[in-house]
C-alpha cells in the first residue's frame, strides 16, 4: 500500500511515525507544511519538515517538543555573547541540518532534493517531502500588525489578539512533481490531526484539487474541546470558527471521505455523517506513538 499524510510537525508527525511501525512494507510518504519556515542567521530553518524527518528517525526532542533529542546549544549561547538575539532557539545538532540544507540550496538542490538527502543520511526510512519548493510563509494579522509565524508563534508567544491568517507566495507556488506523483499514486491519504489553520490549510491550498475524496481520510485534532498539542483551539475561535471536530469535518469536507472521531466525542458522530464522511470512533490520542491510531487510518476507514 501506498500512503501520503499531509502533516505538520505534531501530531501528524507521530502519525506518520505510528505507521512507519506497524506497517513498514508499506509505502510511505508525508508531505509537510512549509509555510512556517524562516531563515536565521542566513540558515533556511524548515520547522516541520526537520521534525517529521526527526521523529521517523528516532530522534525527536519530546521533552522540549521541538529540536533533536539531547542536544546542546553551545553555537545559539555563542550567538547570545555576540551581541545576537537568541529567542528562536537552536540546537548544535539542529544547526548541523540547517547547515547542510542551506548549502545544497545554495548549490542550486531544490527543497525536495534537499529534504529527501536529510532523511536518507539521518536515517528516516520514510521520504518527507515539502508541500511546494516555491517560497510560502505565513503571515498573522494581529493586534500588534502583521507577524510572521515565528514572531507571533515563538516570539510573542502567540499573545498578541488574532485577527486574520495568510499565506504570502500561495499564489506563485506550486506541488513539486514528487508531490504530484506521491498523491497519484497514493492509496490511503491520510490528512494527519494537525492545526487545520496553519498546517494543513497551506498544503491543502496547494493540492486540493488533486486529492481524490474516496481515498482520503481526515483525523480530528480536538479531543473532548481541547488540542493536545498546541492552539488550535485558541486560533478556530480567534477567527470565529467552532473549535470542535464537527467543524474541522466542515473544512475538509470537499476532499476527505473518511473521519476519524475521538472516542470521547462520538456524540457528535451523527453530525459528522450528516456532512457526507464515513466516521470511525476509537482512541486517537497517541499515547502509544500513534500505533493504535496508525491502524484505524490504514485498515478501518
Amino acid at each position: 500500500m501506498r500512503v501520503v499524510v499531509l502533516a505538520g510537525g505534531t501530531g501528524g508527525a507521530v502519525l506518520a511515525a505510528g505507521i512507519q511501525a506497524i506497517a513498514p512494507e508499506h509505502v510511505l510518504t508525508v508531505i509537510a507544511n512549509t509555510a512556517d519556515d524562516d531563515d536565521f542567521w542566513g540558515l533556511r530553518v524548515c520547522p516541520d519538515i526537520d521534525a517529521v524527518i526527526y521523529r521517523l528517525a528516532g530522534m525527536f526532542n519530546d521533552e522540549a517538543g521541538y529540536g533533536v533529542m539531547g542536544d546542546t546549544f553551545h553555537v545559539l549561547d555563542g550567538l547570545a555573547r555576540a551581541g545576537e538575539n537568541t529567542w528562536f532557539r537552536i540546537g548544535d545538532r539542529d544547526f548541523a541540518t540547517h547547515l547542510v540544507r542551506t548549502e545544497m540550496l545554495g548549490r542550486g538542490c531544490s527543497l525536495t532534493e534537499t529534504s529527501l538527502e536529510l532523511c536518507r543520511r539521518l536515517g528516516a526510512t520514510a521520504r518527507v517531502i515539502p508541500m511546494t519548493d516555491q517560497v510560502v510563509r505565513t503571515r498573522f494579522t494581529t493586534e500588534q500588525g502583521e507577524l510572521s509565524f515565528q514572531e507571533y508563534y515563538v516570539r510573542e508567544r502567540l499573545k498578541p489578539a488574532l485577527h486574520s491568517i495568510a499565506f504570502a507566495g500561495m499564489a506563485d507556488a506550486r506541488p513539486s512533481a514528487e508531490v504530484s506523483a506521491a498523491l497519484d499514486e497514493a492509496d490511503r491519504v491520510i490528512i494527519g490531526p494537525s492545526n487545520p489553520l496553519i498546517s494543513i490549510a497551506p498544503i491543502l491550498e496547494l493540492m486540493r484539487e488533486s486529492l481524490r475524496r474516496d481515498r482520503t481520510v481526515a483525523v480530528t485534532p480536538i479531543v473532548g474541546g481541547i488540542a493536545l498539542k498546541g492552539p488550535t483551539v485558541e486560533m478556530m475561535r480567534a477567527l470565529g470558527r467552532d473549535p470542535d471536530p464537527v467543524e474541522v469535518a466542515r473544512m475538509y469536507r470537499d476532499v476527505a471521505a473518511g473521519f476519524v472521531l475521538d472516542q470521547r466525542d462520538r456524540r457528535l458522530a451523527p453530525a459528522i455523517e450528516a456532512l457526507g464522511y464515513r466516521v470511525v470512533v476509537c482512541d486517537t490520542v497517541m499515547r502509544d506513538g500513534g500505533r493504535t491510531l496508525a491502524r484505524a487510518v490504514l485498515g478501518d476507514v
